[in-house]
């Protein structure tokens, strides 16, 4: 029979082996829907921002296409590396569960195999009755036709065992068969993303060659859109301070600290716009993420960085902006040579539209989730349509990719 310390090192060996293999295999179906996000994120950059001619673009937003492409390419290629490395987790894992299965087996076969003999050596009914009426006693007897019904079970049970394991190893060995497949997929995946992020980088390359000797105008640019955007930041924050303490007021109550005072209804709302937190629809149908949250460094000008409060969001020309969210229209501000922006407030939450060419809603007006409330705005020196969107907490801006359901 076999060893009895052995089987139980095995066993072991196998639930740890099992136990590993289920982790990896739950990471490797996340690694899957980050990939599979990336690539639908990639056809949407290709559709919404490489369909135009160049022409029709200025270079410093061909130089942000290829960007935004760039920083996506970089992310397939890392979660492509991500899962092939766990793939070879997996497939070490496999062969090393393949050789304990077949020890195990070969042990199984080993035990039958020598019962088997002894069976043969002792098969005639005869040898049986003799051994039952050689009993001195009946509870003699009664043990030793116990011990030939056991003895039989157990001949069947080792039978059934090998059927099991043979089982078990075969399909590891289709398993492991695909896992090897799989890793030869992403590994040429990978190979051709490395090939078409090196031809990016290098029309990125050419492209920031061509504006250096105009790299003053270029700077001038720059220097006087991000002070259009530092004027409509003061401008929305004020809308923002002026609209929290007019709703104070109406409540009677004054706060301190510059937050809402909310009602119950607003609490209510409030509550179920922060529980909506990663699957709020999108303001427009279809589009992509051009311009992160945060502080970034200017692609022309490394001496510029901006602190960004809105995401921009490329989409389709004429594309229709939708609210987020449940709420009422706050404000709709227009700056001098501006574009119109919409603030839409959800309880103690804002949700600001920027950068629209209509709007078909005014001040007061209520409004629900996925309601057309303008347009976006096309820029035809430029050749994009951008929407910028953002998200407030009272007078505190928030990051709204995350609040953002999955394309």
């Amino acid at each position: 029979m076999i060893n009895k310390g052995l089987h139980i090192i095995l066993t072991l060996g196998l639930v740890l082996s099992s136990l590993s293999l289920v982790a990896q295999s739950e990471k490797q179906k996340k690694l899957e829907i980050e990939l599979q996000q990336l690539k639908k994120e990639m056809k949407q950059i290709n559709a919404l921002l490489f369909t135009k001619k160049k022409e029709e673009k200025s270079v410093i937003t061909l130089i942000e296409d290829i960007n935004a492409k760039v920083n996506v390419r970089k992310n397939l290629i890392r979660i492509t590396n991500e899962q092939a490395n766990l793939l070879t987790r997996e497939i070490n894992t496999n062969q090393t569960e393949i050789t304990s299965l077949r020890t195990q087996l070969q042990e199984l076969k080993d035990d039958y195999a020598a019962m088997i003999v002894k069976s043969y050596k002792s098969k005639s009914e005869q040898s049986k009755v003799m051994f039952l009426l050689s009993s001195s006693n009946f509870q003699q007897a009664y043990k030793r036709l116990q011990y030939i019904g056991q003895y039989r079970a157990y001949q069947k049970e080792q039978g059934e065992a090998i059927k099991t394991k043979t089982k078990e190893l075969q399909d590891l060995n289709i398993q492991l068969s695909k896992q090897k497949k799989d890793k030869q997929k992403l590994i040429e995946e990978n190979r051709i993303a490395k090939r078409e992020l090196e031809g990016e980088l290098k029309q990125r390359e050419v492209l920031m060659a061509s504006i250096k000797s105009d790299m003053g105008k270029f700077a001038t640019q720059i220097k006087k859109k991000k002070q259009e955007a530092d004027r409509l930041d003061k401008e929305i924050n004020r809308i923002i301070r002026e609209t929290i303490a007019a709703a104070n007021k109406k409540t009677g109550k004054k706060s301190a600290s510059g937050k809402f005072v909310l009602t119950p209804e607003a609490k209510k709302l409030s509550a179920n716009f922060e529980s909506n937190r990663g699957k709020l629809g999108w303001p427009v149908s279809r589009g992509v993420i051009k311009g992160k949250f945060g502080k970034r460094r200017s692609l022309t000008d490394n001496s510029i960085t901006q602190n960004y409060k809105s995401i921009y969001i490329a989409t389709d020309t004429n594309s229709e902006v939708k609210a987020v969210f449940n709420g009422t229209v706050a404000e709709i501000h227009v700056m001098k040579r501006g574009n119109p922006t919409i603030l839409v407030r959800h309880g103690n939450y804002f949700s600001v539209y920027m950068n629209l060419s209509e709007v078909n809603v005014k001040k007061g007006d209520k409004v629900n989730t996925g309601q057309v409330i303008g347009k976006v705005f096309s820029n035809k020196s430029s050749g994009e349509t951008l929407l910028g969107f953002r998200i407030y907490k009272n007078d505190q801006v928030l990051n709204p990719e995350p609040w953002l359901a999955k394309f």
